[in-house]
């Protein structure tokens, strides 16, 4: 799966993450949109990254899959922000 951010730049999960960080990056995505806080959702990223794969432990992310969460991390803000906003006269 190709993954672009926000500000452009594209990354080739198959290449450019490790099988563990693919299984915890698809946690992440479900939670992107389920989370009701900024904060909930780094929650969830460190208990997915310390859990691991099948609980093997702690996954180590690298450089490209913090791009990635901190991609999807701007989109719980603008998601949350948007809910807000919506919800004013």
């Amino acid at each position: 799966m190709i993954f672009t951010t926000a500000k452009g730049r594209s990354y080739d999960t198959d290449k450019d993450l490790s099988a563990p960080e693919r299984h915890v990056l698809q946690k992440l995505f479900l939670w992107e949109s389920m989370v009701s806080t900024v904060q909930e959702f780094r929650d969830r990223t460190q208990d997915a990254l310390l859990k691991g794969w099948n609980r093997s432990g702690p996954v180590q992310g690298g450089a490209a899959f913090r791009a990635i969460v901190n991609d999807l991390e701007s989109k719980v803000t603008r998601r949350l922000a948007s809910e807000t906003n919506a919800g004013e006269p």
